[in-house]
Formats: structure tokens, sequence, C-alpha cells
């Protein structure tokens, strides 16, 4: 007898196995019960899910033998020929190999027909949304008049590309991606009757890889137990699945809390040498370095954070947070380094470069960890260029730093230069400055940020430039259509310059024009993004 795969062997043929879909689940049951059953039916989700799964059960809900029931026995040639795939009144139809309005046409030619053997004639229609746009309108015209006997069951996994008159004829149900707690379950349940042995680190690996699939936990767990000569452990899961050993990741934690570079080199290296690459590495580091975040706020850390506990208490949360988005970044620049074990090593070496540290006008700041190199003097204490035309002999009075700064620079570089945040640095860039006079500010708002304005943001901010400039000031501002350039619009306007010179540096491209010429490609204007 041919071995039949446990993603088929183990699915679902009613709806009290299904795992994790009790939101989808309780209204079919509810409608088959009262008898308000809808013509079309819409199941959305990720892969793996049980959209499928759902919709054959469903099947065979409408055509048991015994009657129309959310509890089909099971027993009858119906419930037994949809378990089989053969029922002849379920019409199952992948639309990804049938996209074409011929196809459609076909398919639906038949539906004045009476069912052959079963009460309804169900159309199970998967990856739906890969029909064409003549397929949908010949499909529409029968979702919206279906003869009583029919029912469409509509499977997609990306349901933004269905029109909205098919969605609006259907009943829709968005299934779950599914936990690993729940995907871990079912593997030990699956295992243990199957008579399998496994440990706890082995199901841990494998739900995480399934990364909310169940059929693809299913998959995997095949292929362990193959790998595994009928047996799982957690190191030859962990070889199949190519994961990095715990233990390397919490050396590469300890070597970056003791500011140790050639521990923490030696770590990655042998990482490397195991066959890890340096994105796998990459991953490991962020979900580690989450769990200790998760930790040190005294959350439930899951599954690996107890390991980590001892280094969560090596680093400061800003430690880990300055790690987490260093680390993150390395990730996404990997595929630019000359290859992945240099990309690795100089994110590495760069979360040791920097520590995040107390700075005078800000929460947190990044500087160098090198003592001979200082750090960034503050914002608000830099020296202002002068220019050339205000400078004055030594003998001569000159203009105290904080009247040249009033005087010379604009609104937007004063802005620039303003320690606030949030609302109130909002409002500063959305205010132009009509004029000076003397200690007075005058400011015009447009009526589209009016709401900006308040009594707290605005003490604020004239606190602020009462520090910037040196001596108290005051602010007027009145309501009206601005018509200069206030500093949030000059930011947005050179934005979009560095954004159309991107797009027609693209459009310029030799390469790009030639795959435009003879392939017919098209730029998409929206993955155009200016060199930072």
């Amino acid at each position: 007898m041919s071995y039949l795969v446990l993603a088929r062997k183990w699915r679902p043929k009613i709806f009290e196995e299904l795992v994790g879909q009790e939101h989808v689940i309780r209204p079919l049951v509810n409608a088959l019960g009262n008898g308000r059953l809808h013509h079309a039916f819409l199941f959305t989700g990720t892969r793996g899910v049980g959209k499928t799964t759902i919709a054959r059960i469903l099947a065979k809900s409408l055509n048991c033998e015994t009657g129309v029931t959310a509890k089909p026995c099971g027993q009858c040639s119906a419930c037994r020929e949809v378990d089989e795939g053969r029922f002849v009144d379920l019409i199952e139809v992948d639309a990804a190999s049938r996209t074409k309005v011929d196809d459609t046409r076909e398919l639906l030619d038949n539906v004045q027909y009476a069912p052959t053997r079963g009460r309804y004639k169900v159309y199970l229609i998967d990856e739906v949304h890969m029909l064409s746009g003549h397929s949908f309108n010949a499909l529409l015209k029968t979702l919206e008049e279906p003869p009583p006997h029919v029912k469409f069951l509509l499977a997609t996994t990306d349901p933004q590309k269905l029109p909205v008159t098919v969605l609006s004829r259907c009943l829709q149900f968005s299934l779950k991606r599914l936990s690993r707690e729940q995907i871990e379950a079912q593997l030990a349940a699956i295992l243990k009757a199957e008579k399998i042995e496994s440990d706890a680190g082995s199901l841990a690996l494998l739900a995480r890889a399934a990364d909310g699939s169940m059929r693809d936990g299913l998959s995997l767990l095949d292929q362990a137990i193959a790998y595994g000569a009928g047996r799982l452990a957690e190191a030859d899961v962990r070889a199949m699945l190519g994961s990095i050993d715990q233990r390397v990741i919490a050396r590469l934690l300890a070597a970056l809390a003791a500011q140790d570079a050639p521990g923490l080199l030696q770590a990655a290296h042998e990482a490397l040498d195991h066959g890890g690459d340096g994105a796998a590495i990459l991953d490991e580091l962020l979900r580690a370095l989450h769990q200790i975040a998760l930790f040190q706020a005294k959350l439930p850390a899951g599954d690996g954070g107890d390991g980590l506990s001892s280094i969560a208490g090596q680093l400061s949360p800003e430690d880990v947070q300055l790690f987490y988005q260093i680390a993150l970044v390395g990730s996404r620049d990997l595929p630019y380094a000359p290859d992945a074990r240099i990309g690795l090593e100089m994110t590495l070496l760069r979360m040791l470069a920097f520590r995040p540290v107390e700075a005078a006008h800000e929460p947190v700041a990044v500087r160098p960890t090198n003592p001979a190199r200082p750090a960034p003097t503050p914002a608000a204490a830099r020296p202002v260029p002068v220019p050339a035309a205000a400078a004055a002999p030594a003998a001569a009075a000159a203009p105290t730093p904080a009247a040249v700064r009033t005087e010379a620079l604009t609104w937007t570089d004063i802005v620039s230069q303003l320690t606030v945040n949030g609302f109130v640095r909002e409002l500063a860039s959305n205010l132009w400055l009509e004029k000076r006079d003397g200690d007075t500010f005058h400011f015009v708002i447009d009526p589209a940020h009016a709401q900006l304005l308040g009594k707290e943001r605005e003490t604020s901010l004239r606190e602020a430039l009462t520090g910037l400039v040196g001596r108290d000031v005051k602010l007027a501002i009145r309501t009206a259509k601005v018509d200069g350039d206030t500093p949030a619009r000059e930011k947005q306007r050179q934005n979009d310059e560095r954004q159309q010179a991107a797009e027609q540096s693209i459009y310029n491209d030799p390469n790009v024009k030639n795959l435009v010429d003879q392939l017919g490609a098209r730029v998409h204007p929206a993955s155009i993004r200016p060199k930072a």
C-alpha cells in the first residue's frame, strides 16, 4: 500500500477536528443548523490554514445522505466520495490554471442542470483571485442569480485582487494564521497517534518553521521523520532546518555584553562554519533580543526566554533596543555586502562601535565608544556660522551669537535647532514666519493645521525659542491661508524633488530602457526610493 503523507492522512474531516478557526466554524455550524445558507462563500487566508479543507467539509455537510447537517456522518457514499475526491457534484477548480474566460464559461455552462448524485452542486474554486477580468465578468452573473441547487465556495490567499462586485455577493470568512502553540500541540497529538518518539525542542522548531501554516508544519514533520529515521530529536531537526544552535547565539550576546570583539567574531564564524548563513544568524539574534526585551519588561518571554535570562541582566534595555535596530538594518542590507560573512561581521562590529548614552537635550543618543573621539555636540550648542557680511573687527563690538542667530537664520534653520519633539515640532514646522518685530515673532498658520494650536504647545515652543535666542521672546500666531513656504512645505518639496530625480535616473538608465523597449516592462514609481 502506498504511503499517505501526513498532511492528507490527518486532514480534518469534520468541523470539530479543525484547529484554530473557531471564528469561522461557529457561523457555518449555526447556518447549517438553522437552514440559513448563503449561495456563495469566500474563504481567505494564508497558505495551509484550512481554506479548502473547510470548503470540502461544507460540501460534505450540504450533501450528506442523512440531511443538511453540521456533523456529516462520514459513512454514507456522498461523504466517502467527497473525502476521496471523487464526488461528481463537487466540482473543484484551480483558478491558477484556468484563467481564460472560455474556461470559466465552459465551467458555468452546466450550472443550470440539477445535481447528478447529491442535494447541491458545489463549485469549489481555489485561488479565485487568479481569474482574469473577463472570467470574473462571466462568473458574476451566475453569482448574482444562481440556481437554488448551486453553491459556490471560493478560496483565495489574496482577496485584495478580487473585484468588489464579487466580494459583495459572497459571505467572507478570513482564516487566521495558526499560533506556534496550536501547531505544536497538533504535531504532538499526531506523533502520539503515529507512535513516533519526539522531544519538545524538535516540535518547537517545527512549529516555528511552519510560520502559521498547519500544512507546512505537517510537511516539515514528514521530512523530519524521514531525516531522523523514524524519530524526532532537536539536533536532527535543527540540522534539517539549517537553524542556528542557540548556544552560539547566547555566546554572541555574551560577547556583545562584554564588548568582546574577538569572542563575537569567533562565535559568528562558528555559526557560519556549521552551515548557518548571515541572514539566518541575524534572524536568530533578532529573536533572542526580542525575548530579552520581553524578559526585561517582565512580560511573558515565550519560547526560549528562560535560557536568556542571565544575559538579560548583563544588557541594559537601551543596549537591547540599539542592537535590535542595528541587526534589523544589517539584515536588510545584507544582500548589498560583498558577501554574507562580511555583512554579518560589519553588523556585529557596528553593535560594538556604538552605545546608547544619555545626552543633554535628548532621552537617548548614540555615540562611538572610542574615548579618543569626542561625542557630538548637542544641536542647541552647535555654533551657528556667521555670514561674511556680519563679521566685524575684533576691536569693534560684535553682536552676540543669539542676536546673530535671530537675524541671520531662516525660520527653517531655527526650527532645525529647536529642542522640541512631537506635536510642538509639528506646530513649529507648519508655521510661516510673517515678520519679526523686536522680540516678537509673528506667525501665520494655515486653517488646515490650526488643530495643532494649543496653549501648552505654544508655551513649549516659546520657551524653546527663548532658550535658543538667549532672551525672552513672544509669539503672535494668526490663522490664515499661507502662501509662503513653511519648514514642512520646504521639506516636502525637497523630498518631491529628490523623488523625481530618482525616478528620472531610473527611466534614463540604459538597462531599464532596454527592458521597456524589448520586453514591454513597466517601471512602478512606488518602488523607487531616493538614496538617503
